[in-house]
């Protein structure tokens, strides 16, 4: 390339560039609400719990592995792992927009024209060529600056909906085990309340055969025996239910699921401390996704009025041609070539407009949706604050209630045995014992996942990354997230 088209080249670019720095469309500034101050339900005070990781929670060995499991094997999360390695991809894919384009091409042909049209020479000919191409289209209005904002919004969005579903993971696998465990111990219950009735059964059956009752207690106890042998295969049912889906958490074809603590033997810490109510909308990665959507959706504003604006495109081609390969090198064998161009919409129908129209409705969605996922984030605490408490308090009616009914139970069979009272009466407390003890248990399990759907809640079990150091390459980590 002759140095006076370089120089016009590079005076032509150097200019392009001043003139880049304008960037169209609004800067993202975070949206204000007016959240609430405090939490409406009374909380612990203190540092927050969700600040402490699962494997602090949960005391469990075995839990402890199966989460460990399911973070290696679950395929929902797989799949949200490779929709982050995508969302990289579309980032640099995007980012490469602002840079030049240099191509190389290498060509050689060989020909010979006919000796009965003119010129009429039926000479052979040959022609090598070898160029660089270079072309670049000056980003004046910050259509491709914008939509580099917009990709990697997409990108850290996509991190923190993989951190959700991580989050989401945890839980469901938490609460499933402690379902599985509760089934275990009402399957324990049913089986033994079976056993009882059975041996109650029979002995009514002698003291019927020998005059003493009637045979309408008979039918009565084989109804009582009748309702608990019900219940086992019942629960059996659900224990298998539970602990395929655990499986299928786990990545895993259904099977057989391992125990460790009993439900009872629960260590889950009584109260979460909720923390400040300003940290919740750092913590919760789903409220971190909706604001990178919105973010995304407010550079895409200014790719869309770019689009309404002259765009300059810079060319040049540098390189050689000869009609001998060996010759190629040889002085007065150089091309070059550059060019510049530019192009206006003038009419279009109004569909660029019209493309600005829908980039700032899909802003307000986005807006609308980002301050739809705070207030879901504040109701979920709000309401498992309020389920720790009021669970709390059930499962201590709940054992008042078992101890109360089995003595009950135990009067009332000293009664029968005694003949003071019916057998109605037995049955009645029978029924009672039975009904105490599955509230009961149930109760238990409903206490600790309401601590384990507040811990989720509160966004515990990891630790939220700087927005330049979460998913951007090491080049990138100081460029910031927005108004580029």
């Amino acid at each position: 390339m002759r140095a006076d088209g370089a120089g016009l080249l590079l005076a032509a670019a150097g200019a392009v560039l001043l003139m880049s720095g304008c960037a169209l469309g609004p800067d993202y500034h975070p949206p204000e609400m007016a959240a609430p101050q405090e939490w409406r339900q009374p909380a612990p005070a203190g540092e927050t719990a969700a600040n402490l990781p699962w494997w602090d929670l949960f005391q469990d060995e075995v839990l402890r592995d199966l989460i460990k499991s399911a973070l290696a094997e679950n395929k929902d999360l797989a799949v949200a792992a490779a929709r982050v390695g995508e969302a990289r991809a579309r980032y640099g894919f995007t980012r490469a927009d602002q840079l030049p384009v240099v191509d190389l091409a290498i060509g050689a042909t060989r020909g010979r024209t006919s000796a009965q049209l003119p010129p009429g020479t039926g000479e052979t000919t040959n022609a090598f060529v070898g160029r660089v191409d270079a072309f670049y289209e000056a980003d004046l209005w910050g259509k491709y600056s914008r939509a580099t904002e917009a990709a990697r919004a997409d990108l850290l969005g996509t991190e923190m909906a993989r951190q959700t579903v991580i989050l989401t993971l945890v839980g469901d696998v938490a609460a499933s085990y402690l379902e599985m465990l509760d089934l275990d111990q009402q399957l324990e219950i049913a089986k033994s309340t079976l056993e009882a009735r059975r041996g109650s059964l029979e002995l009514i059956r002698k003291r019927f055969e020998k005059g003493v009752v009637s045979a309408l207690d008979v039918h009565q106890a084989e109804i009582q025996e009748s309702i608990a042998a019900a219940a086992v295969p019942d629960i059996e049912r659900q224990v298998v239910e539970t602990e395929d889906r655990i499986r299928i958490l786990l990545g895993r074809f259904p099977g057989d699921v391992p125990r460790g603590r009993k439900l009872q033997e629960q260590t889950l810490p009584p109260e979460i401390p909720a923390g400040l109510v300003s940290d919740l909308l750092r913590r919760r990665p789903d409220v971190l996704a909706a604001e990178q959507a919105l973010v995304s959706a407010n550079a895409s504003i200014g790719v869309a009025e770019a689009q309404r604006f002259p765009s300059i495109f810079l060319t040049a081609s540098a390189g050689a041609a000869s009609d001998d390969l060996s010759r190629i090198t040889h002085g007065g064998a150089g091309i070059w070539s550059i060019g510049a161009s530019l192009l206006q919409p003038l009419f279009n129908f109004g569909k660029n407009k019209r493309r600005v129209e829908i980039a700032r409705a899909q802003t307000e969605q986005a807006l609308y949706a980002y301050e739809a996922s705070v207030q879901e984030a504040f109701r979920e605490v709000e309401d498992a604050l309020a389920a720790v408490r009021t669970w709390n308090e059930q499962v201590e009616a709940f054992d008042r209630q078992v101890v109360a009914a089995r003595a009950a139970l135990h009067l009332s069979e000293a009664r029968y045995e005694g003949g003071v009272a019916s057998y109605l009466e037995v049955l009645i407390q029978q029924t009672t014992a039975f009904s105490a003890e599955l509230g009961a248990s149930q109760a238990h399990r409903a206490q600790l996942v309401s601590i384990v759907r507040l811990y989720s809640a509160l966004g515990g079990g990891w630790t939220p990354p700087e927005a330049e150091s979460a998913t951007a390459p090491a080049s990138e980590k100081k460029e910031p997230a927005s108004n580029q």
